[in-house]
C-alpha cells in the first residue's frame, strides 16, 4: 500500500471515529431526537459544501445530472429511509451494538447475490454472512439496555443499507459518478426530510428542546454536519485509490477504533453475552475483510 493510500485510510478513520462519536453525542447525551431536522441539517451542509467543492473546481460533477435523476431516484429514497432510520436507532443504541446490526446488511447483499443472480459465492463469505446474522440475531435477546424501538429502526436501516448497496452495485448507471450519485442524494434528502419536518411533528416539537439555544447544541450540529460531508469525501477517495479488499479493513479497523472509544465517552453496559455477539459480529466482518481481499 502505498504512502497515499495510508494517509488516506488513517484520515478516513479519523473522520469516521468523529462523526460517528458527535451523532452519538448529540443524539443520546443532548437528546436531540429530530431526526428530520437532524439528518436534514447534516444533508443540507453536505450538499452545499459539495456544491462549492464544484464550483471551485475541487470536486467534478456531471453538469448534466437532469437525465439520470429519474433512474437513480429509488436509490436516494432508500438512501434517506437509511440516514432518518439510523438516526433513529443511534439515538437509542450503544454505538458498537448499532455497527454490528449495520453490518448485518452484508447477508441480504450475500443472500441477493446467491439466490437471484445465481453467482457464485465463496465459503469464507456464506460464513461470514452467517456469523454477522447469528450476531445480529442473538443481540436483541442478550442486549441489557434492549430498546424495542431501538432495535426496529436498526432493522429498517440494515434493509435499507443492504438494498441501497444491491442498487448502487448492480444497477449503477454508467454516466454517475460516486460524487454525482452523492449530489444527487444530498439534493432529494433535503427537499424530501424538510416537507416531512411538519407531519412528523418535528418542526414544532423542537421548540421544546431544552438546549436549543446552548452553543455546545450549536457547535456539535454544525460540526456533525462537517464531518459527516468529509467521511463521505474520504470514503469516495478511500474506494477509488485502494482495492475493495483494503478499503473493506480500514472501514472494519475504524469500526472497532469507534466501537471501543464509544464504551469509554457512553454509558454501556458489557455482559458476557452481548460480548461473546459482539466478537462473533466482529470474526464476522474480518471473514468479510479477508474475503474481500483474497477476492481482489
Amino acid at each position: 500500500m502505498s504512502s497515499r493510500g495510508s494517509l488516506i485510510g488513517l484520515t478516513f478513520c479519523t473522520c469516521y471515529l468523529a462523526s460517528y462519536l458527535m451523532n452519538k453525542y448529540v443524539l443520546s447525551v443532548l437528546k436531540f431526537t429530530y431526526p428530520t431536522l437532524f439528518q436534514g441539517w447534516q444533508t443540507f451542509i453536505g450538499g452545499l459544501l459539495l456544491h462549492v467543492s464544484w464550483k471551485l473546481g475541487w470536486v467534478e460533477i456531471n453538469s448534466s445530472l437532469r437525465s439520470d435523476v429519474l433512474t437513480w431516484l429509488p436509490a436516494s429514497i432508500l438512501f434517506v429511509g437509511k440516514i432518518y432510520a439510523g438516526s433513529r436507532a443511534l439515538s437509542r443504541l450503544a454505538v458498537p451494538v448499532f455497527l454490528i446490526l449495520h453490518n448485518a446488511a452484508e447477508v441480504i447483499i450475500c443472500g441477493y447475490q446467491k439466490c437471484f443472480w445465481k453467482e457464485k459465492t465463496s465459503p469464507v463469505k456464506i460464513c461470514s454472512a452467517l456469523f454477522l446474522l447469528a450476531a445480529a440475531g442473538c443481540l436483541p435477546f442478550n442486549d441489557s439496555q434492549f430498546d424495542p424501538d431501538g432495535y426496529f429502526w436498526a432493522v429498517i436501516h440494515l434493509f435499507c443499507v443492504g438494498a441501497y448497496k444491491i442498487l448502487r452495485k448492480f444497477q449503477k448507471p454508467s454516466a454517475l459518478s460516486d460524487i454525482d450519485q452523492q449530489y444527487l442524494n444530498y439534493i432529494f434528502s433535503v427537499a424530501f426530510l424538510a416537507s416531512a419536518a411538519h407531519p412528523t411533528g418535528d418542526l414544532f416539537s423542537v421548540l421544546d428542546f431544552p438546549f436549543l439555544y446552548f452553543y455546545r447544541f450549536h457547535g456539535s450540529c454544525c460540526a456533525s454536519g462537517f464531518l459527516g460531508f468529509f467521511l463521505m469525501f474520504t470514503t469516495v477517495k478511500l474506494k477509488s485509490l485502494l482495492a475493495p479488499g483494503q478499503c473493506a479493513a480500514w472501514i472494519f479497523f475504524a469500526q472497532v477504533v469507534t466501537a471501543g472509544l464509544s464504551v469509554l465517552l457512553f454509558d454501556v453496559t458489557l455482559t458476557s453475552p452481548i460480548v461473546g455477539c459482539l466478537l462473533l459480529g466482529g470474526l464476522g466482518e474480518a471473514l468479510l475483510v479477508f474475503s474481500e481481499r483474497k477476492g481482489s
